[in-house]
């Protein structure tokens, strides 16, 4: 959240230290609606709640959360409200995020090893919903802020597969409802805006389905949480 603030100010106080320069697509905040894409990339992993005690109960010397890199790429609409300062952003994607949990056990009788690392990966249809609040455009750039929600659905969820306990794997909901922050940049050049943003996802419901194996028992509660960059095109 912090990286955020900062690099909101940032742009926002370079923008002002502009020159006055002749002024590229005048008549883009004369319109209600804009159409264009993203294109980017993310590093996602859990937020992860431990049973209390899971080293007596199960054995369980450590769980690691390892984030890991993915995708995401989609069309987006924005519409005006009344005010070029003040935006709503509707932008549908596809995202392809993995997910790694990694389990040191205090001996190998719990699973047939002292290590295990489960790898849980999706490719999530999302919509989110989200306010822009734009700085006054200076010259051919503009800086924002991006505040709202989102509604994830991921097509590769397991939540429905027969569990193997001889070799379980961790199972999350096929939903999940999440919020965000986020700021960018903005450039205009003649016939459309370019733009780079920076965006942070928090879960905000359980995914974690337990289902009673060797590795979901230790875990209380798993939520998502993804970091993702997009370079954004926009007319």
């Amino acid at each position: 959240m912090k990286l955020l603030v900062v690099l909101f100010l940032f742009v926002s106080l370079a923008g002002w230290s502009q020159k006055e320069k002749p002024m590229n697509y005048r008549r883009f905040d004369e319109k209600t609606f804009h159409f264009g894409f993203l294109l980017g990339a993310n590093v996602s992993d859990f937020t992860v709640y431990e049973v209390p005690k899971f080293y007596e109960q199960f054995g369980v010397r450590s769980i690691s959360n390892l984030s890991q890199p993915g995708g995401q790429v989609g069309p987006l609409v924005t519409m005006s409200l009344g005010t070029p300062i003040v935006r709503l952003r509707f932008a549908p994607s596809f995202s392809f995020q993995e997910r790694v949990l990694k389990y040191q056990f205090i001996d190998d009788s719990y699973t047939g090893s002292e290590e295990t690392i489960e790898r849980i990966q999706s490719v999530n249809f999302d919509f989110p919903l989200m306010l822009q609040f734009r700085t006054i455009r200076i010259n051919n750039f503009a800086a924002y802020a991006l505040a709202g929600f989102q509604y994830s659905v991921d097509l590769q969820s397991q939540q429905n597969a027969s569990q193997t306990f001889n070799d379980p794997f961790i199972k999350i909901k096929r939903s999940d409802w999440q919020g965000q922050v986020g700021a960018g940049i903005e450039f205009f050049s003649t016939y459309f805006k370019f733009g780079m943003e920076l965006k942070y996802s928090q879960g905000i419901q359980n995914v974690l389905i337990q289902d009673g194996t060797t590795i979901s028992k230790p875990i209380d509660e798993l939520y998502n949480r993804v970091w993702s960059f997009s370079l954004i095109f926009e007319g």
